[in-house]
């Protein structure tokens, strides 16, 4: 039975279902729930599997090729299973949205809709465009922050909550993509940020990780029309009542300034989980990547925020494998590895995207010596995780209990300040809450632990 879906927003009358998968990072995340609010207050139910789904909507990067991949294999694979049919409406979206456009229609041509990161208001209407007139829909282009003026409020999402201060970037990375998908950087006004975290900490938040492709370069308007920068909103965001911690994604390095570091060590809700991408520790490659820093500048950053707070955990991001990268530049970022000590970090092979400058960059180095470079930085990066883990057992971590471990109903999930999982037995009533865990032992980067006081 076809359904014809209403444009008009304001009607709150059941228009059908939706689900919605998210791939990528949290501003995918982000945009996957601000999604699920925006298709509820607009009449449409969410459910669960996408077998009991009027549409589905996908969300999905465009920084990795293997992204692209695998949101397109999963829509085969759905169809394939009968989890979707000639009925089921597709609207795929994100990143990749914006990055491919019309191309996606060709690439699958079961796709009904294509939105990017600036439109994702706008998928109401999308959806009613195409039940009405059954032809595709490609809206991909908005302002920067167009969409924070008709997205609805949060609905409840948990303990811990999302809130993106800023879309866009204007680095130039020479080899990401995100500037040509998300647009140049534009912040969001303050206040409309405070109200978005006194939203969620009524919904029982306790805890906002603030977002942003750049966060640390966040320069935002204030009521009054003068500027706040990043270490500001961050004493801000600190002073709403019942917020109990606050994390931020992700910071440049060149734009981690003395004032932030400052906020670091003067702000204890702060998490101690500070993530720095370095990419590389080679200078001639970071100039190469148009990065604007050097491994000196970068040691020395870390040098400093470990001065401001001694409890700090810095994680990173490496690209291995670089058009160009010799074995001196490689040794160069295992330099750096081993004299900064990051914990738990990501790497990654590069990936060639196509209308980045670095995709024109000659490229010899065998994939078998980028594997061999990576796997090797991989193990390092893993035994000094493992160090920093092991260094938890008989400390007390404050945690925030996120819900039940799913390996033992009778056992509680919960993060520490430095992003590690805490699993202890405890009644559910404290799922939710911040509380204070006595570590025992180490499972894989798992730490078990006993409640204390409890």
């Amino acid at each position: 039975m076809e359904k014809t879906f209403n444009l008009n927003t304001d009607v709150k009358i059941q228009l059908g279902t939706f689900y919605v998968e998210v791939w990528g990072c949290q501003m995918n995340v982000y945009d996957g729930g601000r999604i699920k609010d925006l298709l509820t207050a607009a009449g449409f139910t969410k459910v669960d599997r996408p077998k009991d789904a009027d549409v589905v909507l996908l969300v999905t990067c465009a920084v990795r090729a293997k992204a692209e991949d695998k949101v397109f294999n999963q829509i085969a694979a759905w169809r394939h299973t009968g989890d979707i049919d000639e009925h089921t409406i597709i609207a795929l979206g994100g990143c990749v949205g914006t990055e491919l456009a019309e191309k996606i229609l060709e690439l699958d041509k079961s796709v009904n809709i294509v939105f990017g990161p600036r439109t994702i208001h706008r998928l109401p209407q999308m959806i009613g465009q195409f039940s009405a007139t059954h032809e595709p829909v490609v809206d991909v282009t908005a302002d920067e922050i167009e969409k924070f003026d008709y997205l609805p409020e949060s609905g409840p999402v948990g303990p811990s909550a999302f809130v993106t201060i800023m879309e866009g970037c204007s680095n130039k990375c020479t080899y990401c993509i995100v500037p040509y998908t998300r647009g140049e950087e534009e912040s969001r006004r303050v206040q409309d940020i405070l109200d978005e975290c006194v939203n969620h900490i009524s919904n029982g938040v306790k805890e906002i990780h603030l977002l942003g492709q750049n966060v640390n370069s966040y320069h935002g308007l204030n009521e009054d029309g003068s500027i706040c920068n990043f270490s500001s909103l961050l004493y801000e965001v600190a002073a709403i009542p019942g917020v109990e911690r606050i994390r931020f994604t992700t910071s440049n390095p060149m734009d981690f300034t003395d004032d932030i570091i400052e906020a670091v060590k003067n702000l204890d809700v702060i998490s101690d989980q500070i993530h720095v991408p370095i990419q590389a520790g080679s200078d001639r490659i970071l100039e190469a990547m148009h990065r604007r820093y050097t491994a000196k500048k970068y040691i020395e950053l870390t040098q400093k925020l470990r001065a401001a707070r001694p409890t700090v955990h810095i994680s990173s991001d490496f690209i291995v494998g670089f058009p160009g990268e010799t074995a001196e530049d490689f040794e160069e970022t295992m330099r750096v590895v081993n004299e900064v000590k990051f914990d738990q970090s990501f790497s990654f092979v590069y990936s060639k995207r196509p209308g980045t400058p670095a995709a024109e960059l000659p490229d010899d180095t065998p994939k078998e010596v980028k594997m061999e470079r990576l796997y090797r930085l991989q193990n390092r990066l893993e035994e000094l995780a493992r160090e920093y883990t092991q260094a938890f057992i008989g400390t007390t971590q404050r945690c925030l209990v996120e819900g039940t471990s799913r390996k033992d109903e009778n056992e509680l999930k919960s993060r520490a300040s430095s992003g590690r999982i805490v699993v202890f037995k405890g009644p559910t009533s404290l799922v939710g809450q911040m509380v204070d865990v006595k570590i025992t032992s180490v499972v894989a980067h798992t730490l078990k632990g006993e409640l204390v006081n409890g």
